[in-house]
């Protein structure tokens, strides 16, 4: 058996550690974040949607926010104006 010896410091610098089986961690990150795969319309609706977006950032159209929230309210501040 190998044994890992990590400092005390370094342990309450970062907030703690957590040992898990490789199994169970990626688990966890199959959990954590779902993964959709579309198909047909859905999937070319969405590649516009993109693209589109991207375009605008090229132009420098995007809202910078600190929170979905906020850019939401900016946004319909912006959309007022017009």
């Amino acid at each position: 058996m190998n044994t890992i010896t990590i400092s005390k410091e370094k342990i309450e610098k970062q907030g703690g550690v957590i040992i898990l089986p490789l199994k169970e961690y990626q688990k966890l990150c199959e959990r954590a974040a779902p993964i959709y795969y579309l198909k047909g319309k859905e999937a070319e609706r969405l590649d516009r949607l993109v693209e589109e977006g991207l375009r605008e950032y090229e132009r420098g159209e995007t809202i910078s926010a600190p929170s979905l929230r906020d850019a939401l309210k900016l946004y319909g501040k912006e959309n007022k104006k017009n």
